[in-house]
């Protein structure tokens, strides 16, 4: 069990509005409390995901290298006991790239995770299964994909359709086979029924970045998804796309940032939505300079504003973000400052204007913040998941915190 976090950090900040200046700021304050979570010294791989339930939080723990999924819920009084989902010998994990879990509306869970199929070309098939009894028993793991290659099927988001069912997204390097070294990494969409029979599996676009997280919310127009894309001169900007009458748009740019580099830089978006208003944040890094941004779309994802600028001074990446009810959202990302990386928020408007930052975790003599740090909103209730690593250096773990929304 990870030792308790006993300090209570409140970070009380200065939100300036659209009309600051002419009116007095108002302030906009978290209170971040620990939470404790009984998972092993070295857990990692940390994901949240939101049901009608609240928020479900999945992770890894490794015993004789062998890496076994966990999960447990957020109740009034704190996590539920952890719950196993699978392990495995053969499993492919990467820090960006963890296997997940989420409740559907009806109660049921849904995991994923990648099984290895090739260590010569890095390549994987990605494993779901479900259980309807709280994790108690899975049902045998099946694929979404059904093209037989042995590349990459990996970084997958669930989310559930608007009639209850498992919609996924994931990343398929099916068109890779013939050149391994530049062949391109696909974006795919798979859909089940009520009785988990497949009932989708279809392209999205064919050729996109080959390591990038995706992410998927769902609007009042249905669902949109975000990914990194990757153009012939290399170019990896972030593009949307919408399902609309039973299909999925072309990928269009959130904002032309116009980044070229020539390997993926293994930091994907997020996405939130709230009816039709739609907050996406994602990393940049043109010119070596790391920076983290926002944008909003007010008509579900078709249009978008200009990019706010999250971090400080210098940014890894790593984001993420929630609508709030009054059409604000408060996004993540980790810093670099103070010669170590911290996990902040801050609140931002579509207008441009942004809260003073909170650091979650990673300050000064306290542990510091790794892994991919999430964030899930939950009601009135923000919960924070990250790897704490030591100041010593020594074995870290998941932690967890939470802050109430103000009012």
């Amino acid at each position: 069990m990870l030792p308790t976090m006993r300090s209570t950090i409140l970070a009380t900040v200065v939100f300036l509005g659209a009309a600051a200046a002419a009116q007095t700021p108002q302030p906009w304050t978290l209170k971040i409390q620990p939470l404790e979570l009984a998972s092993q010294r070295g857990s990692n791989g940390a994901q949240v995901s939101v049901s009608k339930r609240g928020v479900l939080l999945s992770w890894l723990e490794t015993d004789n290298d062998v890496p076994t999924l966990k999960f447990a819920e957020r109740t009034s009084t704190g996590w539920t006991q952890p719950v196993k989902v699978a392990s495995g010998e053969d499993w492919f994990i990467t820090e960006a790239d963890t296997p997940s879990v989420l409740r559907l509306s009806n109660g049921t869970l849904v995991a994923d995770w990648m099984q290895s199929s090739s260590d010569e070309f890095e390549a994987s098939n990605l494993r779901l299964s479900y259980s309807k009894d709280e994790g108690k028993t899975w049902s045998k793991t099946f694929l979404p994909h059904h093209d037989g290659t042995i590349t990459q099927h990996a970084f997958a988001t669930l989310f559930e359709l608007a009639n209850g069912n498992l919609g996924l997204v994931w990343l398929d390097g099916r068109l890779t086979v013939k050149d391994r070294e530049h062949g391109p990494m696909t974006l795919r969409y798979g859909a089940y029924n009520a009785q988990w029979a497949q009932v989708s599996d279809r392209g999205i676009d064919v050729k996109v970045c080959d390591c990038c997280t995706t992410s998927v919310a769902l609007t009042a127009d249905g669902p949109i998804a975000v990914y990194r894309n990757r153009t012939d001169d290399e170019i990896r900007d972030i593009y949307v796309t919408r399902y609309e009458n039973g299909a999925w748009t072309a990928g269009k740019t959130v904002h032309d940032d116009g980044w070229s580099i020539h390997a993926c830089p293994v930091n994907g978006p997020a996405v939130s939505a709230l009816g039709r208003n739609v907050a996406v944040a994602w990393f940049v890094a043109k010119n070596d300079q790391g920076q983290a941004f926002a944008a909003f779309s007010n008509d579900a994802g078709r249009t978008w504003g200009q990019p706010i600028r999250l971090d400080e001074a210098a940014s890894l990446g790593k984001v993420d973000i929630e609508m709030l009810d009054d059409g604000g959202a408060v996004a993540a990302w980790m810093e670099f400052a103070n010669q170590r990386s911290q996990f902040r928020v801050r609140r931002i408007e579509a207008s441009g204007a942004k809260s003073a930052p909170v650091t979650v975790a990673g300050a000064a003599g306290s542990g510091r913040a790794g892994g991919v740090p999430r964030m899930a909103r939950s009601g009135g209730e923000l919960v924070f998941a990250w790897v704490d690593t030591p100041e010593n250096g020594g074995i870290g773990g998941v932690k967890t915190a939470t802050a109430a929304l103000p009012h």
